[in-house]
């Protein structure tokens, strides 16, 4: 049976759970807690298996607080062929307890090239979504969104990104727009496709718009009503909830805020580290999530 449209379901899983929290997966070896470091080898396969306990305690943490996690490809890749199989253990983990995941890909390619990214991570890993790069143009995207519109996937196309280098292309100017713009341009018209827009209005197809530019996340918001955002560089980054609001509509609705860091290792400073440390990390975990989903519900219209 298919599965609803993704942005629906998302709309309903943020709903669900009091906020639109995104909890983004980046582990890293060298800074897990040192009582599951010990309890494994250091070799790839006792990292990977370092990574995989941790990344379970982490979702059963934040399962009853957020609708969302985005597992990042590239930390689980840094660890060869386990780290893949922790990759897609990861995935299953997280969709056992209920939550949506967004595969963190960033992949963008020739046709048979993208037919094997679609199959690799939608059809084997099981992600809801994934992070797709347009660059390539919409054949290159085109085997994602078949999966978009005949199995209730997702994607998000990468339009303005969160980091200070997203200037050097993203900003030039081609005619009267920036490219930024001209991307967002392409994206209201493929995700406007029959079959990927859902019950409530929304695609599922959606864009990649860093809070850490409120006012271009501004200027998007108004040229694609009706896309969902992921919206990454809240915390760490620099970003407040603040300046997430500008990616929501006017209902508080329609993105989704991610926070890697900040909720994966508030333990190792900061006042949650001086209240609770090392020793109880998993405290710490769960209260920076509450204090995200709890500074977003305040900053957006309507509380939620």
């Amino acid at each position: 049976m298919k599965a609803a449209n993704f942005a629906d379901r998302m709309l309903d899983a943020c709903a669900a759970k009091g906020g639109p929290v995104c909890v983004g997966l980046d582990p890293r070896w060298e800074d897990l807690p040192a009582r599951i470091r010990g309890g494994h080898g250091e070799d790839l396969e006792g990292r990977a298996a370092a990574v995989m306990e941790f990344n379970r305690a982490v979702i059963g943490i934040v399962a009853p607080l957020v609708p969302v996690v985005k597992p990042n490809i590239a930390f689980f890749e840094a660890m060869g062929a386990p780290g893949f199989r922790c990759y897609l253990d990861t995935v299953a983990a997280a969709k056992e307890k209920g939550l949506l995941v967004i595969g963190d890909v960033k992949r963008g390619d020739l046709g048979n090239t993208a037919e094997a990214y679609a199959r690799a991570h939608y059809d084997l890993a099981g992600a809801d979504a994934l992070t797709l790069n347009p660059y390539l143009g919409l054949d290159s995207l085109e085997p994602f969104l078949r999966r978009c519109r005949e199995d209730g996937r997702g994607c998000f196309i990468l339009v303005k990104t969160s980091n200070p280098g997203s200037a050097d292309l993203q900003d030039l100017e081609v005619g009267n727009l920036r490219v930024f713009e001209e991307v967002a341009v392409m994206v209201r018209g493929w995700a406007a496709a029959p079959g990927l827009v859902g019950a409530r209005g929304w695609s599922s197809m959606g864009a990649v718009v860093g809070a850490t530019h409120p006012a271009e996340a501004a200027l998007l918001r108004r040229m694609l009503p009706t896309i969902p955002f992921l919206v990454p560089g809240y915390g760490a980054q620099g970003a407040t909830a603040a300046d997430c609001v500008p990616s929501f509509d006017a209902k508080g609705e329609g993105a989704v805020v991610n926070s890697s860091r900040g909720i994966l290792l508030p333990w190792k400073k900061g006042p949650l580290a001086e209240k609770h440390g090392e020793a109880r990390w998993e405290k710490a975990v769960e209260e920076a999530t509450l204090e995200m989903r709890e500074a977003l519900r305040a900053a957006l219209p309507k509380g939620k």
